[in-house]
């Protein structure tokens, strides 16, 4: 049996608990977010009846990048979704620190208000971030058998190897089949650089390939 393959009911439970108090978080900091810089884009001349959308703009590229930097991880295409990633938590905190300088009282600190405004867009950025990886991998938790694994991951059963086969075996002959590292680390429940590393190692490429 593949080490990993197997997912345990309280693990299951375990990521969904996860998912759910990352969700409730983010909407949190989301609305907290979204008060201040929809007040903000009021102060700044807006008009009131459109002023709802600058925050859905500025907080919502923070979301759709998180989600494309993680769809898209390890791929040369990913450096635009980190580029728009990285501009819009940075104008969201800024916007953020400067309404709260603006409305905040007399007394209280510039920095104290700014920093205290800061923390919403921050924890989206961060908690969106891991609500992404937390469903991603439990989306791609393989089942008990590999061909079924594979199956559900990739969407085809490549030529069926024999269950009997250890990991690194079996990651060549799915390689064989075409399949990328990504897919097989899914499949058989490492890390991609894991794949990597067995599939670069000569010694196994013999041994395996005196077993076709």
């Amino acid at each position: 049996m593949i080490p990993g393959a197997v997912q345990r009911p309280h693990g299951r439970l375990a990521v969904w608990t996860a998912v759910a108090g990352t969700v409730f978080i983010a909407a949190a900091a989301f609305w907290l977010s979204f008060t201040a810089l929809a007040d903000l884009a009021r102060r700044s001349g807006v008009d009131e009846s459109q002023a709802w959308a600058w925050p859905l703009i500025v907080d919502g590229i923070i979301v759709v990048a998180t989600v494309s930097v993680v769809a898209l991880a390890g791929q040369r295409a990913a450096w635009y979704p980190w580029l728009l990633l990285m501009a819009g938590a940075a104008v969201s905190v800024a916007a953020n620190a400067i309404h709260a300088v603006v409305a905040a009282d007399a007394d209280t600190p510039a920095g104290l208000a700014g920093s205290v405004a800061a923390v919403p867009p921050l924890v989206l950025l961060a908690i969106t971030h891991l609500t992404v990886v937390l469903t991603r991998r439990f989306r791609a938790e393989p089942s008990t058998h590999p061909v079924e694994a594979v199956t559900e991951v990739v969407g085809y059963a490549p030529s069926e190897p024999p269950a009997h086969l250890p990991p690194r075996e079996l990651a060549l002959r799915m390689k064989e089949d075409g399949m990328t590292n990504t897919a097989i680390a899914r499949a058989t429940g490492v890390h991609p650089s894991t794949v990597g590393r067995w599939l670069a190692t000569p010694a196994l490429a013999a041994a395996a390939g005196g077993s076709l």
